[in-house]
């Protein structure tokens, strides 16, 4: 691991003009690249106090062993050739968007005599028309079939084609006619041309023009008593609403556009892609890419388009791109588009209107894209077992840790502690064994007090069922307790003991942890905790935290049961709230007794169901008559809070705390 301080470059030796930079490793391995408007401006920010550089470009600047740069003219430029040096050296440190799908393309080669449509993928060639790309390609392949039935063009191989030509006889698609047939002469060349033509500017948008000349034809045929004729146009008219209807109208203005969103969290980021052309959406696709740096929304937004335009042909780039979020360098980059399209980008953030709700539209895609991934990757036993083996490793543990605790503790100022168990057993959370702790043995906001408190109950409880199983069992001098109950069968729960305990938080929740462990007695259960701020790992008394690589499945899992624990915490926080709020509402009301408010709290559950109810609603309640409604309808409206009060915050996570408590009511606090 460098010193930073090793290579730093003399003072004045960074020019501070635009430029893009390279750091190297100590085999001359380019690791990051990045590009600046000031080289001089940048670079020095990697060169303060380590301690205060983001956790990732902590890793990075210590990796590296060299800094070099080049300088250029402007901010295009600099782009350009950033985006060249990625391409080329493939850093570690660069947010790496790989796609891993091959999306599909509607084609029409119309570049040969009788232009067909297909779909293709790959790579584009020149003469060929393009739309999509698609999510799939059976959705190509149907909206094909519907269109082939108004569009009789060509849709086959060259070589079903040339043997049609040589045996003078048509295929299936030419005798059920979603083939106009030119390889055997029913159509010629220009007739056939006009087809396509028809065919390229529906898929292009100008559906409108085509339909009314379809109705026009309809309405003159059934004036001139051509039934069959008008029927078969009346038929393709229907087909052409069902190829629409698979692309629905999104922004009425017809606007070409491409509307990006992203999905991120500290390790990943998922990226969803729509394609809107004349209107309508032609096209989506997206990737999930591991985050390397510490890039904010902005830059990964821009290496997204570097990535979604690469080597495309100008056709497919629009006049519109909408975006969550502006590059630093979003000039520069709409200039760089602007050159390869060859007219004018626009890149913007939609504030209102239909453009923001599809914007809004993608987004949620893109945070479903992201959620099934971790789904994905947490359900494949292959990578939950790795994670498990890397922990192993990491933490210097005799065996993999198959059942895994969590702990984390929540308040509001002091008031109202709570603590949370969430358990996963081969990676997957086992919410039946999920446990809720109400801390009263802790005055004021005191986390450490609180997690020692939580770890002594829990292992008490441990040793306790330990014991009375001992007692139970057949053969008292057995060694290893019984962890089912002999009676009913069923385990008991607090008996087995953990492979790996984890606390939310650093070393102080590492070491009261640890101590409330060996005060029991118990020296066989390893303790780690992690730190959110830098998603560090640490042991009871290191002096270092353990830094597991950030791609690393094990630290993925780490931080799914850590998250998994702050989630059902807070959840558990929110219902002692609310319950609490009631109570000291409720005491307001005369005649009011402890058991009609327990009453009430069962009946409504929550205060926000409290307060959107009747006096009749009230009244329905056994116990509680009219009068006595209304006195609780009163209390409860005189205790709503006036605009501008501050709402309740959790004072360790920043998230402002509702009314209503969490659906989930798992197990009960030992």
């Amino acid at each position: 691991m460098a010193d930073p301080a090793t290579y730093r470059p003399a003072p004045g030796a960074i020019p501070d003009a635009p430029g893009v930079y390279r750091f190297r490793d100590a085999h001359g391995t380019v690791i990051y690249v990045g590009k600046a408007t000031s080289l001089r401006s940048r670079l020095s920010s990697y060169f303060q106090d380590v301690s205060h550089l983001h956790s990732r470009t902590q890793t990075m600047v210590t990796t590296a062993a060299k800094v070099d740069w080049t300088v250029v003219s402007n901010e295009v430029e600099a782009l350009q050739l950033e985006y060249t040096w990625i391409k080329q050296f493939d850093p570690r440190f660069n947010v790496k968007y790989r796609d891993d799908k091959s999306y599909p393309w509607l084609a029409v080669t119309l570049d040969e005599e009788f232009p067909r449509v297909m779909v293709g993928r790959g790579p584009k060639r020149k003469g060929v028309r393009y739309f999509g790309p698609y999510s799939h390609a059976w959705a190509i392949r149907e909206t094909v079939d519907l269109l082939l039935r108004v569009f009789p063009m060509r849709s086959c191989s060259a070589g079903v084609f040339k043997r049609s030509a040589q045996i003078g006889r048509p295929c299936l698609l030419g005798y059920i006619g979603k083939c106009s047939a030119p390889c055997v002469g029913r159509v010629d060349a220009e007739e056939h041309r006009e087809i396509v033509d028809d065919f390229c500017d529906f898929m292009a948008g100008q559906t409108t023009t085509y339909v009314k000349r379809l109705e026009r034809e309809m309405r003159a045929a059934s004036r001139e008593l051509e039934f069959e004729r008008a029927a078969r146009i009346r038929d393709d008219l229907g087909a052409l609403d069902r190829a629409m209807a698979k692309n629905a109208v999104v922004l009425a203005d017809g606007t070409d556009a491409d509307v990006l969103a992203v999905a991120e969290d500290p390790l990943e980021v998922a990226v969803q892609i729509f394609s809107v052309r004349g209107g309508r959406i032609r096209g989506q696709r997206g990737w999930v890419a591991d985050k390397m740096d510490d890039a904010g929304t902005g830059d990964l937004v821009e290496r997204a388009l570097l990535k979604l335009y690469d080597d495309e042909s100008r056709d497919v780039i629009p006049r519109e791109v909408l975006v969550p979020a502006l590059p630093a360098d979003a000039e520069a980059l709409a200039t760089w588009l602007e050159e390869r399209r060859g007219g004018r980008v626009s890149i913007r953030i939609p504030q209102r209107g239909d453009k923001r709700s599809l914007l809004e539209t993608v987004a949620r895609n893109a945070g479903q894209s992201l959620a099934t991934h971790k789904t994905r990757r947490a359900s494949d036993l292959t990578t939950r077992n790795r994670a498990l083996e890397e922990i192993q490793d990491a933490l210097g543990l005799k065996e993999a840790p198959l059942r895994i605790e969590c702990y984390d503790v929540s308040n509001l100022h002091g008031t109202e502690v709570v603590a949370s168990m969430v358990v996963f057993e081969d990676g997957l959370p086992r919410k039946g064994e999920y446990r809720r702790f109400v801390i009263r043995g802790v005055d004021g906001q005191n986390d450490v007090a609180a997690m020692r408190e939580v770890i002594t109950r829990r292992f008490r409880r441990m040793l306790d069922d330990r014991a009375r199983n001992v007692g139970a069992a057949d053969d008292i001098s057995t060694e290893r307790p019984l962890l089912v109950d002999p009676e009913t069968g069923r385990p008991h729960k607090f008996a087995y003991a953990p492979g790996l305990v984890v606390v939310d938080g650093g070393p102080a929740q590492v070491a009261a942890a640890a101590q409330a462990l060996t005060a029991l007695g118990i020296d066989d259960v390893p303790v780690c905790g992690l730190a959110k701020r830098l998603e560090e790992v640490w042991l009871p008394g290191g002096p270092d935290p353990v830094i597991l690589a950030r791609t690393s499945e094990g630290l993925y899992l780490l931080q799914r049961i850590r998250d998994e624990a702050h989630r059902f915490a807070i959840t558990h926080h929110r219902g002692r709230r609310s319950k609490s709020m009631v109570e000291s509402i409720l005491d307001e009301v005369p005649g009011l007794g402890e058991v009609r408010r327990r009453t009430l709290l069962r009946h409504f559950g929550s205060l926000k169901r409290l307060r959107a109810a009747t006096a009749d609603d009230l009244a329905a309640v056994p116990g509680v008559g009219h009068r006595t409604a209304e006195a609780i309808v009163t209390a409860l409206a005189a205790s709503i809070p006036r605009s501008g009060t501050a709402a309740a915050v959790n004072t360790a996570t920043g998230e402002i705390l509702d009314d209503e408590p969490s659906e989930h009511a798992v197990g009960a606090a030992p």
